[in-house]
Formats: C-alpha cells, sequence, structure tokens
C-alpha cells in the first residue's frame, strides 16, 4: 500500500492505493484560512498536523489492515508559503499563504534585480516565498532574526513525519530563490534577500526518497518502521503526476480554488514576461509551464456568498446548454492575478449591468470571466512557445459540463473529462510515494486516465465568445488605472 497525504488550502486529504495504483480509501479534513488585513493569508501550520492526524485518523478507523501495509508516503502541497522555523524547529509566526498579496512592494523592488528572472525563469510575483520573507525582514525584523529554516508548506508536513529538513524541485521552484534550469538553490539570490544555503532545506527529486516516517508515528498509525517519505511535490506537479500529465504536449486545465493552465515540458522553456510560470516538474530532469489564476471556484464560491445560492443551484439555474455571452462581463480579480497580469492592487468588477441582468445572467458572467482568464494563460502559454491542442479537466468546478463546454469554446479545443476515479495532487502524492518506495520507472507509472467524455467547442457560438473575450481584454487596462 501507498499513502498520499495532500495538504490543501481548504482541507488536508489523505489517500490509500495498492500497488495496482486502484483507490482503496481516501479521507478528508477541514482547514481555515485567517485574512486578518485585506490581501492577508495565513495558516496556522500547527493546524495542518491537526487535519492530517485526523484523516490519516480517519483511514486507519476504517482501513486499519490497509495502512498498515503502507511502504511509502507521497507529499503535494499549495505552494509559495513562508514557514519560518526557529532553531528548535518551532514556528515563528503563522504561514503567509500563496495567495497572500501583501509583499507586493518587495516582490517588484526583487524583480527589478534582473538575476531572479534570469535565474529562475519567473517574475518574482508577491505570492511567491522570497518577497514574504522580504516583507517579514522589513516589518518584523525579530522574528526574521530568529529564522534557522524557511520550509514549504508539505516540507513542514514532512518534518514533523520524518524530522528532516527537506524539499524538492517542483515547489522548491515556486520560492524565487531555485535556479530552475540547474535545480540548486542560487546563493546569489538567496543572499539577494539577506539569506544563505543554511537556511534551506535540502533538495531532492520529487521521486526520491526524501525521509523515513519516525517510529512514533509508525507506531501510532500501526505501520512499519522503514516507510519512505517520497520528494513529492508542488500541487499542481502533483497533481499532475495523478493525470499522466509528465511528458511533452500533454495538459490539463484545474478549476479549483485558484485555476490553472498546465503543460508538461521535455525542456526548460523559460519566459518571465509573459507571467507564465516555468517551474521544475516532479519528475527528474522535466519542467513544465502553467498560467495561474488567483481565483476560479473561489469566484462562483464568491458569488454564492452574495447571493445566498449553492454553487450548484447557481450552474444549474444555467442549464445544459452553453448560450451566448449576454453583454455582461466579470473580471474575477478578487485578490489579485498572475497571469497575465501580475497585479496584485486590481480587484473584480461587472461590466454592463442592466435592469434586465438576472442572477442566471451574473453566474454566466462569472463563469465566463474565469473562462477567459484561462484564456489569457494560454494566450501566454504559446507566446512562451508551448503548444496545446487539447486539454483534460480537473478540480471541483470541472463537474459543470457548462463551464467546460465554456472553456472548450473560449479556448478553441476539446476537453477531455477523465473516468471516474480521483486523480487529482493526492493520488499523484501516493503514486510517487509508490515510486520513491519501490524504484518503479515513473513513465510507467504515471499515466493518463481513460477518457469517459469530451466536451467539445460550440462552433456556432465561437464568433460571440471571441467578442466577449476582446471585450474582457481591453477591461483591464481600463479599470488599472483606478486602482493603482
Amino acid at each position: 500500500m501507498f499513502l498520499g497525504l495532500d495538504l490543501g488550502t481548504s482541507g488536508v486529504k489523505a489517500m490509500l492505493i495498492d500497488a495496482d495504483q486502484t483507490v482503496i480509501a481516501s479521507a478528508n479534513a477541514s482547514l481555515d484560512v485567517s485574512r486578518l488585513h485585506p490581501g492577508w493569508s495565513e495558516q496556522d501550520p500547527s493546524h495542518w498536523i491537526s487535519a492530517t492526524k485526523e484523516a490519516v485518523g480517519a483511514l486507519k478507523a476504517s482501513h486499519g489492515k490497509a495502512l498498515s501495509a503502507v511502504k511509502g508516503i507521497g507529499l503535494s502541497g499549495h505552494m509559495h508559503g513562508a514557514t519560518l522555523i526557529g532553531t528548535d524547529d518551532q514556528v515563528l509566526r503563522p504561514c503567509i499563504l500563496w495567495n497572500d498579496t501583501r509583499s507586493y512592494a518587495e516582490a517588484a523592488k526583487l524583480d527589478a534585480d534582473p538575476r531572479f528572472r534570469a535565474l529562475t525563469g519567473n517574475i518574482v510575483f508577491p505570492g511567491f516565498t522570497a518577497p514574504k520573507l522580504a516583507w517579514v525582514k522589513n516589518n518584523e525584523p525579530e522574528i526574521f532574526a530568529k529564522v534557522a529554516k524557511v520550509l514549504l508548506p508539505k516540507d513542514y508536513l514532512r518534518l514533523w513525519l520524518t524530522g528532516e529538513h527537506i524539499s524538492e524541485m517542483s515547489d522548491s521552484a515556486g520560492t524565487s530563490w531555485l535556479d530552475t534550469g540547474k535545480r540548486s538553490w542560487s546563493s546569489e539570490l538567496l543572499a539577494a534577500t539577506d539569506l544563505s544555503e543554511e537556511q534551506m532545506p535540502s533538495l531532492v527529486e520529487g521521486t526520491q526518497a526524501g525521509g523515513t516516517l519516525r517510529g512514533e508515528l509508525a507506531s501510532e498509525w500501526g505501520m512499519a518502521s522503514s516507510v519512505i517519505v517520497a520528494g513529492g511535490a508542488g500541487d499542481n506537479a502533483a497533481s499532475a503526476c495523478g493525470m499522466g500529465t509528465v511528458s511533452e504536449g500533454q495538459a490539463f486545465v484545474s478549476l479549483g480554488t485558484s485555476g490553472v493552465l498546465f503543460a508538461a515540458n521535455g525542456s526548460y522553456l523559460p519566459k518571465p514576461e509573459s507571467a507564465v510560470h516555468a517551474f521544475c516538474h516532479a519528475l527528474p530532469n522535466t519542467w513544465h509551464q502553467m498560467g495561474v489564476i488567483l481565483s476560479a471556484t473561489d469566484a462562483l464560491n464568491w458569488h454564492s456568498h452574495v447571493t445566498g445560492k449553492t454553487p450548484g443551484e447557481l450552474s444549474a439555474e444555467l442549464g445544459d446548454a452553453l448560450q451566448a455571452p449576454t453583454g455582461v462581463t466579470f473580471l474575477p480579480y478578487l485578490s489579485g492575478e498572475r497571469t497575465p497580469h501580475n497585479d496584485a492592487k486590481i480587484r473584480g468588477a461587472f461590466i454592463g449591468l442592466g435592469h434586465e441582468t438576472s442572477r442566471a445572467a451574473l453566474t454566466q458572467a462569472v463563469m465566463e470571466g474565469v473562462t477567459f482568464a484561462i484564456r489569457d494563460s494560454l494566450e501566454a502559454l504559446k507566446s512562451a512557445g508551448t503548444s496545446i491542442e487539447r486539454v483534460t479537466a480537473i478540480g471541483g468546478g470541472s463537474r459543470s459540463r457548462y463551464w467546460l463546454a465554456s472553456i472548450a469554446t473560449a479556448l478553441g479545443m476539446p476537453v477531455d473529462i477523465p473516468a471516474d476515479g480521483d486523480f487529482g495532487a493526492a493520488f499523484g502524492a501516493a503514486r510517487l510515494g509508490l515510486i520513491a518506495s519501490t524504484g518503479a520507472d515513473p513513465l510507467a507509472v504515471c499515466t493518463a486516465p481513460q477518457t469517459a467524455e469530451t466536451v467539445e467547442p460550440v462552433s456556432a457560438l465561437s464568433q460571440g465568445y471571441e467578442e466577449a473575450y476582446g471585450r474582457y481584454r481591453a477591461l483591464y487596462p481600463a479599470i488599472k488605472s483606478t486602482m493603482n
């Protein structure tokens, strides 16, 4: 048996698979996000441990025999979070999360240093880890002075699981400290934020061993004392491993809290000015590119909160058949935006409202706004040299056939729906645990699921969607001047 642990923003998921990669069981435990000030987003790392204990405890209660046979554990987690550890491995402050934008000024200052883009292959985004440390230095100097290690969220879980300070390439590529082409820490970039390699975890590939489960936990969970914990992956790379998106030309679109258009690459293809992320993949000597939007299902969740209807009820009001854009446009920049704008201050908007605008029209506009943001990512990926002919849909939002039809039409390509099963980050993490503990061939393990259904573009609406996308594109520069 193999265990995948996925630390998400809203919860921890634990998944058991067997040697044939059949999902045996999974369990979840929820997490909350603290937002003390506008643009802030934090979590207490002790809550990650509590949630992991809860999720694994549920598996022990329901599938104790299977859990006792676990030979490898894989880790996945939300990226970029700054988890600051003192000399005694105690947490110094709440973790500053990926969608926290307070460090926009520090990010701009670091990004103005040409070494960062040259070595990391990426813009220094406010959500990345390095500017968060610069913010802590500027605003909480007493905390900064105590930092012995900077860990990413899943790697803090690893510290608890193994006692080791270890990370891997895919997650570390989102810190702004990794030389992404060389797959190693850059002492030069660390020095630019007054840090050193001694304050970073050691690095392994995602498919390699990254520690061994502590005896105390092995005993508590009924496992053997020699369980390997794999290097693992950042959440998007882990999802790619789960989806089999590991070879050149493969791609997926994720409709989760954030939205991602992810393409696997056989070589390193940075183009920072496009605001496309060029990161290491979880498999050795592979890379990937992705466009990232900060509010995908989060936008629909916001609309749900305002209207008092569940996301499912809102989606159901639209029916199954894709409708032509109404002229109402929604900009989904509820917490700023990454690709292609790199703008932490921008905020969302409805444009084109009239007396006749219904709740359903607003829902349609919200879905279209997220769809057009994903189209922005596609255009950015194209400019960076990546060609995509079709995508596979994952994430909670992919349950809406209406939304998938909208994406297929806006992108002008088929959207594949995988066969029933959970092929997300927890599954990808479990696969990495399998590879690390058995030495299996990563490409033989990380295969794609069968396609259950393909959603084709609605050709009759293609022109209307192009016109609506043109309106959408024109609105960002129009509102930017009012918010910056």
